[in-house]
């Protein structure tokens, strides 16, 4: 080797010996924040605008996790329980569709949203979005507050965590670079940094009896929505057991109601699509397609279902977000339960084939002759964006996590809190959300038929406050450790507290957290919470519900009416009709709607077995709401008579959503349908239940 190459060798070790120096230097910060998902972002500007020194590291290329990666239309329940930078953010939303240029492929006067986040008159914020806007927004929020950002760095989750006792020193990522930091906030999804800790946690589903819970646990007489229709047969060889189970169907019948396990409920992408000419790519068959794969999707058709089964929600500029609907869908149930401990390399796999089921699902249904016309042709008319997910092929990158690892912290957030019966004291933000858990399994029912179980959706209270100790882990496992996003609480609560709005707001409140406790000198477990209390009003976060409390209870189908009553699980439906239970009245858990959308397209037919003649009095029964249509068209049609329609005002608030639609004399046997249609309405329709009574 010669002097030049020596001196150059030498050089250069100088060059990396500062950079390292300096990197090393640099990490010395306040805070720390692993993962840029919403509540990171949040908790990175946070720390900032506070003066303080932070460090923003997400493992991909993109901030905002499911913000920014297809989850357009934001599920919140109620938009006054969201304040601080979350409120900033959407309120950011609605200034950027503001401006003219923000509309490339359709006109602004020509959207309309919908539904839970519909914008109302005077309103500034805007909660329906396209995924290049959002990501705009959560890259300028951090560039005005001065964040540094680190991309694809990921943990060393082995054993790149250092610490002094219980506390961390430093985190260390894969490719050797470390950070220090006095606070660490864990704005992961997934809760990788809070397990390579060491502190507690839990991943699946507790037990009802380990917090006296009624809605945890296996959930197979919940599961009445996002169903298969009766009559599905399971196997490979229809009526051949011998043949064993099609794809993805559990073996074995599932525990019993409210037993605990590890299972986790279903994840999908939330696919933004468009059905734009210049703007569409359409979905190819991918390689490898196996059609076994959705031979339970036919079978489904074949035994009645006629819907769509997704949920496309317009979003700006002719774009969509789609989710998961019906029985057979874009929840890729049962293939996720290793996700939460998996390696990064195995994670890869199993989002890769969640991302092969999902665009081999959406071919079949634009393309597959076993589907039926009308659904191919409407399927077809959409594709992936071109002007989204440029990097990763038009595709998001981030899959929806629904549900990983979640603490077991100071105060584990239970069914108690969402529901009223227990009130967290120490509030650090609010939830506003029905209890829902998605899908969980897919199992063979006892007449042999395929089921899915693990499904709740149960609503009906009002926005609750999020405990502050549920952010922290317990005392002496960790002085200086936030979670906002894989928070403490259980299975159930978390299907409540889940979403993007309030991982936001958790994220500004931890960072917040973090420097009081910095400032006090003490561990985060120790924060004076009055201090705490104060700051976070004065950075306007929403602590506390002072709107209407709990409204009546739910309707029970055992205790309340009387005759025959079907509910509209009972009923035979034509359209992508949507579950809800946002509404406190209702029969039974829940009830659906149309989402104020293709209008004509859908039906529910009740059709009952009249097993006693007499005079009865058919009686409509529905959650009315100021949303609803005021001409909801409801035929009743008797064997050897002409129909009759009655036109429903579904929003008139004083018939308390019950309507004799008149009283008929009814044979043993006589065959009686009532259909209740969304022809021609001029807002949601929705359909809950009939009663078959007999007049007095």
């Amino acid at each position: 080797m010669g002097m030049t190459a020596t001196i150059y060798i030498l050089r250069t070790a100088c060059v990396v010996a500062v950079c390292l120096a300096q990197i090393s230097r640099a990490a010395e910060l306040d805070v720390c924040v692993y993962g840029g998902t919403s509540g990171g972002v949040a908790a990175a500007v946070q720390a900032r605008r506070m003066g303080r020194t932070v460090v923003l590291i997400e493992p991909t290329k993109r901030l905002g996790g499911l913000t920014t990666g297809g989850l357009g239309q934001t599920d919140i329940g109620n938009k006054a329980a969201i304040g601080g930078i979350a409120r900033e953010f959407y309120q950011r939303i609605h200034a950027h569709y503001q401006k003219g240029t923000a509309w490339k492929w359709q006109a602004r006067e020509t959207y309309r949203d919908g539904g839970q986040t519909q914008t109302g008159t005077g309103e500034d914020t805007m909660w329906t979005f396209e995924p290049s806007a959002a990501l705009k927004v959560m890259n300028d929020l951090v560039r005005e507050a001065g964040v540094e950002v680190v991309y694809g760095e990921r943990l060393n989750r082995k054993d790149g965590v250092k610490k002094d006792g219980a506390r961390i020193v430093s985190i260390a990522m894969e490719s050797g670079r470390v950070f220090e930091a006095k606070m660490f906030i864990d704005a992961t999804y997934e809760g990788d940094l809070l397990a390579a800790t060491g502190a507690s946690y839990t991943v699946g589903r507790e037990a009802n009896s380990q917090y006296n819970e009624t809605l945890n646990g296996v959930q197979t007489k919940n599961a009445r929505h996002h169903q298969f229709v009766t009559g599905v047969d399971p196997h490979v060889k229809k009526g051949d057991a011998a043949s064993g189970l099609l794809p993805f169907i559990e073996s074995k019948s599932p525990d019993a109601d409210g037993a605990g396990d590890r299972r986790v409920q279903a994840y999908n992408f939330r696919m933004c699509l468009t059905d734009h000419p210049e703007n569409r790519i359409p979905f190819a068959k991918p390689d490898g397609y196996d059609e076994q794969w959705y031979e339970l999707l036919f079978r489904n058709y074949e035994a009645g279902y006629t819907g769509i089964p997704w949920n496309n929600a317009a979003m700006p500029n002719r774009k969509t977000d789609v989710n998961n609907n019906h029985g057979f869908s874009t929840d890729f149930i049962g293939q996720n339960y290793a996700y939460p401990e998996a390696s990064d390399a195995e994670r890869e796999k199993i989002v890769a084939r969640h991302r092969f089921y999902q665009i081999g699902l959406m071919w079949t249904l634009g393309n597959h002759p076993r589907v039926p016309v009308a659904v191919r042709k409407e399927v077809s008319r959409w594709g992936k964006c071109k002007d989204e997910f440029a990097d990763t092929d038009h595709w998001q990158e981030q899959i929806y996590v629904r549900e990983a690892r979640r603490m077991v912290g100071e105060q584990v957030m239970t069914q108690h809190h969402c529901q009223g019966r227990v009130v967290a004291e120490d509030a650090v933000g609010m939830a506003a959300y029905t209890m829902d858990s998605h899908n969980i399994q897919r199992h063979v029912d006892a007449r042999g038929h395929v089921r899915n179980e693990g499904d709740v959706q149960v609503g009906g209270f009002p926005p609750y406050p999020i405990s502050y100790r549920s952010l922290v882990p317990k005392s002496a496992e960790c002085p200086n450790l936030l979670v906002p996003v894989c928070l403490s609480a259980t299975h159930i609560a978390y299907g409540s507290i889940r979403m993007e709005p309030v991982f936001m707001v958790l994220g500004q409140s931890a960072a917040t957290a973090a420097l009081h406790a910095i400032d006090e000198k003490v561990a985060v477990q120790k924060v004076d919470y009055t201090k705490l209390r104060a700051r976070l009003l004065a950075d306007k976060q929403a602590l506390e519900w002072k709107g209407p409390k709990a409204g009546p209870p739910p309707v029970r189908l055992d205790v309340k009416l009387d005759g025959i009553v079907m509910d509209e699980a009972d009923a035979k439906g034509a359209g992508d009709w949507t579950g809800s239970n946002s509404q406190p009245w209702k029969v039974g858990a829940g009830y659906v709607h149309d989402g104020n959308s293709r209008k004509g397209e859908m039906s529910l037919a009740f059709t009952p077995q009249i097993k006693e003649a007499g005079e009865y009095e058919i009686i409509l029964l529905w959650p009315p709401f100021a949303n609803r249509a005021t001409n909801v068209p409801v035929t009743v049609a008797l064997a050897g008579a002409a129909p009759r329609t009655v036109k429903v005002n579904q929003r008139d608030t004083r018939s308390g959503g019950v309507l004799s639609l008149g009283k008929y004399p009814l044979a043993a046997g006589m065959p009686v349908t009532v259909t209740v249609s969304n022809k021609d309405t001029d807002a949601h329709v929705v359909c809950d239940a009939v009663q078959f009574r007999k007049a007095k």
